[in-house]
Formats: C-alpha cells, sequence, structure tokens
C-alpha cells in the first residue's frame, strides 16, 4: 500500500463530521473520504452518494455475506459499513483514506489494514455536554439521545485502544489538533517512498 488510513471515532454529537470537512476542504487533492454505507433513514439535507450510500438492509446483509465491506457495524438497529474495494484502490493510488467509523468498526478495521491505521477518538469534555449538544441539533428523539449516550459511554471505555484523543471543546483548538496528526503521519517513514528517495539522495552528491 502507498497511503495510510486515517481513522475517526467518538461519540455522535462530538463534531467528527464538523472537524473532517475542514480536514477535506484543505486537503482535498491528497485524501479520499470513504463514504460509508447504510441502512438508516437519510436526514434532512443528506443526499445518497455524498453524506452515505443509503441501501436497504437486505443489500447491506448480501454485501456482507459476500465479504464487500472492510468494516460494518449495527448501531441503533442500523447497519453502517466500509467499502473494501473503493479504500484499497485509494491506498494503492498513494491516498490518505479518512475513516469515520464507530468502535466496532475500528477494531475490525485494525485487525485487516493494522500498522497503516492511525486512529483518533474525538470526544466532549464530558457526558453532561454530549446531552446538550444531542439534543440541541434536535435531529432525533429524547430516546434515540438516550441510546447515543449509553453506545457513547461503552465507546468511552475503548479510548486506551487508540492512537490519539482530541477533546472537542474549542473548534479551532480541535482542528489544529487534527491537523497535526495529519501531517505527523505523513512524515512518517513508513508512509513514503524510501528507495526513491534514498536514489535521489545519493545522485545529488
Amino acid at each position: 500500500m502507498k497511503g495510510f488510513v486515517l481513522l475517526i471515532s467518538g461519540p455522535s454529537g462530538a463534531g467528527k463530521s464538523t472537524l473532517l470537512k475542514r480536514l477535506i476542504e484543505e486537503y482535498k487533492d491528497e485524501l479520499y473520504f470513504s463514504i460509508s454505507s447504510t441502512t438508516r433513514k437519510p436526514r434532512d439535507g443528506e443526499k445518497d452518494g455524498v453524506n452515505y450510500f443509503f441501501i436497504s438492509k437486505e443489500e447491506f446483509e448480501k454485501g456482507i455475506q459476500e465479504g464487500t465491506f472492510l468494516e460494518f457495524a449495527r448501531v441503533h438497529d442500523n447497519y453502517y459499513g466500509t467499502s473494501l474495494k473503493h479504500t484499497f484502490e485509494a491506498l494503492e493510488q498513494g491516498k490518505i483514506v479518512i475513516l469515520d467509523i464507530d468502535v466496532q468498526g475500528f477494531y475490525i478495521a485494525k485487525d485487516i489494514l493494522n500498522e497503516i491505521i492511525t486512529s483518533v477518538f474525538v470526544t466532549t469534555r464530558d457526558k453532561k455536554e454530549l446531552k446538550k449538544r444531542l439534543l440541541k441539533r434536535n435531529t432525533d428523539t429524547i430516546e434515540v439521545v438516550e441510546k447515543r449516550l449509553i453506545n457513547a459511554e461503552d465507546e468511552i471505555k475503548e479510548l486506551c485502544e487508540y492512537d490519539f484523543l482530541i477533546i472537542n471543546e474549542d473548534l479551532d483548538k480541535a482542528y489544529n489538533e487534527l491537523r497535526a496528526i495529519f501531517q505527523a503521519q505523513k512524515l512518517k517513514t513508513k508512509t513514503q517512498n524510501l528507495t526513491q528517495f534514498q536514489l535521489q539522495w545519493n545522485k545529488g552528491e
């Protein structure tokens, strides 16, 4: 593989999408944002093929049987999954693949992609703040918000498995932290063509 994977997880409402949108806008020529498939219904303003690929439960389960997903998980009674084919194509092209997936998917992706993954967990400063944000966006019922908070409690337990933690209290600060992680990964020797550099370096004698 020529590229690497920047994997982002965290509770719904923590601000992952906002942070990733800024990163993609700044580095759009270098990045491939992996669009997940899901069986949930689109929210207001969401578009098929832009935010998610919205597919039926039957179609998703067929994909599971055929092994077409890099990872998949069932969250809040809906399936979410990442295309294996598109991910590997982008990596072979030297792209930095952005995965926005939950903790369940993180473990599956980590098993497959191993050392080329850099993982980042994004969260609020506490559960109270997360609940406040979920209620403020007004897209879910109280019951769904409570489900998301219970799920967030389980996700927080897996925090130590991630490479980096970003507490998204101040958006600009959180973005600068994510940007720094991204820049550092690009400088890692394992993400670069060292043989070519060594040849070029010697030619400069």
